[in-house]
């Protein structure tokens, strides 16, 4: 009921904006994740083939992020969300009805771009609305997101029963009623007076605030534990188990805590020392939710044991998966209301923009890293060599944070600074 109390609070644009969050990840986990099974087992393209499609979507998308931050600051974010869901509502109409190579590759970069233009401009329009509670509504966007995560893949699951087409044209319509709300629902608000200054201008000023790389650096660390959600984690618990199904249980235990202590968890904490100390204790929890998985590796070989067995050994990976969502809930909100705070209100879709696309390329190569320390772990009988490889990457990037803290380039979130040119 809380937070029930808690939505109602906020102005109708950022309500519409959760539940907008909640039908995007719904529309996106019902088909993203089954898209290399369709262009492989239906339409018998090859892996190389498929790497391509697929890769072009995510480098569409974060290579893209500062654009549709800039294009939020300068055209106003409303008129940037609604763009980015009429073109995710076209790009993933396409993958019903594209067979042919072209059409899948103009599919991809459309609904990547669609991402980069309505992602960061969601974040800065709540940003800019929340009216001095940003923690409070990053962490309810938190929860809408893991929620529509967690119907997405269900309901995909339930449409691949008809046929892909089906799964691909009611993510499509989910886009396109989003876009409608939109249309109808979200206000339009005014952008920041401008001085003349041109994009490129916003951009050496961004990318000229030294603090502001460095804690967009920084957080590399959770944006790679993050993403052990859908592959160390799981990987685990099958290996584990011996059973595929397992895979599941990790995304259920993040999100079913996601959905029932993210609000709480941030309210606690929000009055309760500098944002700062939380990051760094968020990062802490993510990493030492890879000891008990890297402790139990290599425990059991083979298949288990009976039922009781496996579920022993599958414990450690769910209480790391815990430990990982904990550390989530306590970290991000606060990150997500810093970032606005290192530079001027007329430039904040730009920074959000700026933050994901060095956070998400600092992640990739983090990604890389834990790829190649599964294959190396197996190969060399050292099971516990990608457990041990994220619980470094979220104590360096802990350690970062405070460095940070100590030197007082965190701002506060009230208050924001003074870019640093130097």
């Amino acid at each position: 009921m809380s937070t029930w109390h808690e939505i109602r609070r906020f102005p109708v644009a950022v309500r519409l904006l959760l539940v907008n969050q909640f039908g995007v990840n719904i529309g996106f986990y019902l088909l993203v994740p089954y898209l290399a099974t369709h262009l492989t087992e239906n339409l018998g393209m090859s892996a190389a083939v498929v790497g391509v499609v697929l890769g072009v979507r995510t480098l569409s998308q974060q290579g893209l992020f500062v654009v549709g931050g800039s294009a939020a600051d300068r055209l106003g974010a409303r008129g940037v969300i609604v763009a980015g869901c009429a073109l995710r509502t076209v790009g993933f109409a396409l993958f019903a009805f594209g067979d042919g190579l072209v059409v899948l590759l103009a599919a991809s970069v459309l609904s990547g771009f669609a991402g980069a233009l309505f992602n960061p401009a969601v974040r800065a329009y709540i940003a800019q609305e929340a009216d001095g509670r940003e923690a409070e509504a990053f962490a309810l966007f938190s929860v809408f997101a893991a929620a529509g995560a967690l119907v997405g893949p269900l309901l995909g699951s339930a449409l691949l029963l008809v046929d892909f087409r089906t799964s691909a044209l009611t993510a499509a319509g989910i886009f396109a009623v989003l876009t409608v709300a939109q249309v109808m629902v979200l206000p339009a608000r005014a952008t920041e007076p401008r001085d003349g200054g041109s994009v490129p201008a916003d951009w050496r000023e961004v990318l000229g605030n030294r603090p502001f790389l460095a804690f967009a650096c920084a957080m590399a660390g959770m944006f790679t534990l993050e993403s052990q959600l859908y592959l160390l984690l799981p990987d685990g618990a099958r290996r584990a188990t011996g059973w595929d199904g397992a895979a599941g249980l990790v995304l259920l235990v993040g999100t079913l805590a996601h959905l029932t202590l993210q609000l709480r968890v941030t309210r606690a904490l929000k009055g309760r020392g500098q944002r700062g100390r939380w990051i760094v204790t968020g990062l802490g929890l993510m990493a030492v939710g890879f000891l008990p998985p890297a402790l139990a590796a290599g425990g059991g070989s083979g298949a288990p044991d009976g039922v009781a067995d496996g579920v022993l050994r599958v414990l450690p990976v769910l209480a790391g998966a815990l430990l990982l969502s904990l550390g989530l809930m306590v970290a991000q909100p606060f990150v997500m209301e810093l970032i606005p705070a290192y530079g001027r209100p007329g430039l904040t879709g730009t920074y959000f923009g700026v933050f994901y696309v060095v956070s998400g390329v600092a992640a990739a190569v983090g990604n890389t890293a834990v790829g190649w320390a599964m294959d190396t772990g197996a190969r060399a009988g050292a099971p516990w060599l990608p457990w041990a490889c994220c619980a470094l990457s979220g104590l360096v990037s802990a350690l970062g944070v405070a460095w940070l803290r100590r030197l007082g380039s965190l701002p506060a979130p009230s208050e924001p600074a003074v870019p640093a040119t130097v």
